[in-house]
């Protein structure tokens, strides 16, 4: 440390923080609040004053670089993807934070908190920049599903964003043509209903598309939320789709490996592609302009949600979704979806009652159905809850998350299996079909997460053995029903805290990577409704996920708000926000980084960057082979995790596994309050505050 500190501000260095820099050595004295005018000495860039007019750049060893300036140290600079960067560092701030998957958006957001705007402001400003730099994992023409926490009133609201069959959808909307012609939509590849591969063709088809509900939902949650003029929080987005951004990593590789698809829609051709006749994908780097998508901004900036639902830009959705033959190169024959102005007229986002859970010494709340988030992770956890989590902690910590240990994944996948299995039998929109004891509007979902049921399914568990594939918990009385476990992975997520505390975990998509591959004003639209099931019913019953007139689809998104204990047993202060993309895998994602954090210790970036492990109701425990921690060679025989695994029975995959995780946990650093976040290595985002 720098001699000449004066003495009146030479800090000193508590014991929590002497012993987390020893426990922790990937974290330098610059990230230590407390330690600004030191480590501004110490050659870390930026003095006390220049902490406030540098807020929301990025932290370099060369001092703050502006996110999009293009200069050295630009994390907006493209990259190829990768799997898994290696080095990330928790972020730490003092007054707001936000977490998002593309550092030109977590840019867009963290200005709107540096002027002091609200989490949901950040929000509408990170989803309108989102859109663009990453139309392959979510946009305008998507879903989304809120959480938020309002710190004045204590108040923890779910927000319910997810798209909408059409009216005139019928159970066999997915499978069939019309009643009259029980053809698969078109277009079709070879295969059958039983193998997926004719819902791989309902995806481009135009019975794949739901009403999307991501702007109105954001309007919503900003009616009740917002601080600054909607107006104006989407100036960013409709600068860089104005002067262009370049074309990162992972957009690069979504236009290379979906070309196919999106040379049926012309719009999406000129946007992605080069001239005729080859129509080369648009490479890394390009530097790549919209402004078909600044229109469409300004148009919702000016006319709210409603430019987007009614008028000619909701004439273009439904024009697109009733196309019958593609307009691109590739002109080939489509099954027209049956949506009509008056779907996109009458949506409505939702208010819903979050699904809130103690676990240990935790409140844990989440988004209730159609999402299954919610309910599948508080199920895990409260089955997790009857064993000592903390006895099966990783070994050789490091700033990747150290090695979890063969009990700790054994624990955590089977107690998802057991989720899984209700999740996968009663879980659908609570609108349409009744949770097991759901009461007068089906929507209750305490019998699922009642402590005593969740401690009968934890008996379930053997310390020896893997359960494989195990089956759903009985309710007496309950009807029968089906089984469905369909959903993609075209998603993101983005965590935020504003300055006054309140906070937003929001998960956005557009369903699969490019969704329906149908572009229109700029953006695409989404291929949601093939998460409903392919089929209305099995052998066994009807699938509550099952097809619907103005049904929305089940969801995995678990966008996840943590809380402390009270004294009292009440819900008290906000310590964590967390979520992920990954279709149904993000249930095991999120579960993971909760329980690396609340059972294990770990800080935000280790719980983020820990291998990603878990299990859906198969015999098939995956464990990312994408991480630096893992062994891959031989199939992973010579990894010590993944041969304890199999040795319990566990069928094991080391496929590399591409969740997006973004957390922000509050906690006291040398008695002061701190956010420390981190950003999932697997992707591109980034981490900004104050």
């Amino acid at each position: 440390m720098a001699d000449n500190v004066p003495p009146f501000r030479k800090p000193t260095m508590t014991a929590r923080e002497s012993t987390r820099l020893s426990r922790y050595p990937f974290l330098s004295l610059c990230a230590l609040p407390g330690f600004a005018l030191a480590a501004a000495l110490a050659g870390c860039g930026g003095n006390d004053d220049e902490a406030i007019a540098t807020a929301c750049l990025q932290s370099t060893s060369s001092g703050g670089v502006v996110v999009g300036s293009g200069v050295p140290g630009d994390p907006a600079l493209p990259e190829p993807a990768s799997g898994y960067r290696l080095g990330a560092k928790p972020v730490t701030s003092k007054s707001y934070m936000v977490v998002s998957a593309n550092p030109l958006a977590s840019q867009a957001g963290c200005d709107v908190l540096r002027q002091g705007g609200s989490a949901v402001d950040a929000a509408v400003a990170v989803q309108a920049v989102l859109g663009l730099v990453e139309p392959q994992s979510s946009g305008l023409g998507g879903g989304a599903f809120m959480v938020h926490y309002n710190a004045k009133t204590k108040v923890v609201q779910a927000y319910d964003g997810r798209e909408q069959a059409p009216a005139a959808a019928t159970p066999d909307y997915l499978r069939y043509i019309s009643a009259a012609n029980t053809a698969y939509p078109l277009p079709t590849p070879a295969g059958t209903a039983n193998d997926g591969a004719a819902f791989g063709g309902v995806r481009a088809s135009g019975r794949s598309v739901g009403t999307p509900g991501a702007v109105r939902m954001l309007e919503l949650a900003h009616q009740d939320n917002g601080t600054l003029a909607w107006s104006g929080l989407f100036a960013t987005g409709i600068r860089l789709a104005t002067d262009g951004f370049k074309i990162s990593g992972r957009m690069a590789d979504a236009i290379a490996l979906n070309r196919a698809s999106l040379l049926v829609d012309a719009d999406a051709t000129a946007y992605f592609y080069g001239a005729a006749p080859d129509y080369a994908p648009k490479p890394l780097g390009t530097l790549l302009k919209n402004p078909a998508y600044a229109d469409t901004l300004n148009a919702i900036a000016s006319g709210g949600a409603n430019a987007l639902y009614t008028g000619p830009i909701a004439q273009s959705i439904v024009d697109k979704i009733k196309a019958t033959t593609g307009s691109g190169p590739s002109a080939t024959p489509l099954t027209p979806g049956l949506t009509e102005m008056s779907d996109l007229a009458a949506y409505t986002a939702v208010k819903r009652t979050a699904v809130c859970s103690t676990y240990r010494a935790y409140w844990v709340c989440g988004m209730p159905p159609p999402s299954s988030g919610g309910i599948a992770v508080a199920q895990a956890l409260g089955i997790l809850e009857n064993y000592s989590m903390a006895n099966f902690a990783p070994s050789a910590m490091d700033s990747e998350g150290g090695k979890p240990s063969v009990l700790g994944v054994h624990m955590v996948s089977e107690a998802e299996r057991l989720a899984y299995a209700d999740r996968n039998k009663y879980v659908a929109d609570t609108d349409f079909v009744a949770l097991p004891n759901g009461g007068a509007n089906g929507a209750n979902f305490d019998a699922l997460i009642a402590k005593d049921y969740l401690r009968s399914r934890a008996n379930l568990i053997r310390f020896d053995k893997s359960l494989g594939v195990t089956t759903a918990g009985v309710f007496p009385g309950f009807v029968p029903q089906g089984v469905s476990a369909t959903e993609g992975r075209g998603t993101s997520h983005m965590t935020i805290v504003d300055k006054n505390g309140n906070v937003v975990v929001m998960t956005t998509t557009v369903e699969s990577s490019m969704g329906s591959f149908r572009m229109t004003r700029g953006f695409l639209l989404n291929n949601q409704l093939t998460d409903f099931s392919f089929s209305p019913s099995d052998a066994v019953g009807p699938i509550a996920n099952r097809v619907a007139a103005l049904k929305r689809p089940r969801s995995s998104m678990a966008p996840t708000l943590v809380f402390a204990k009270a004294a009292d047993g009440t819900r008290g202060d906000f310590l964590m926000g967390t979520g992920s993309p990954g279709g149904a895998a993000i249930i095991q994602f999120v579960t993971k980084t909760l329980v690396g954090a609340l059972d294990w210790g770990m800080d935000a970036q280790q719980a983020t960057s820990m291998i990603n492990f878990g299990a859906s109701n198969s015999a098939t425990t995956g464990v990312g082979g994408e991480h630096p921690n893992v062994v891959i060679a031989n199939n992973g025989a010579g990894d010590p995790l993944v041969a304890g695994l199999r040795a319990l029975g566990h069928t094991v995959s080391i496929n590399a596994q591409s969740s997006g995780t973004g957390t922000v946990i509050k906690t006291q650093v040398g008695g002061v309050a701190t956010f420390v976040g981190g950003a999932d290595p697997r992707r591109e985002g980034l981490v900004l505050g104050d």
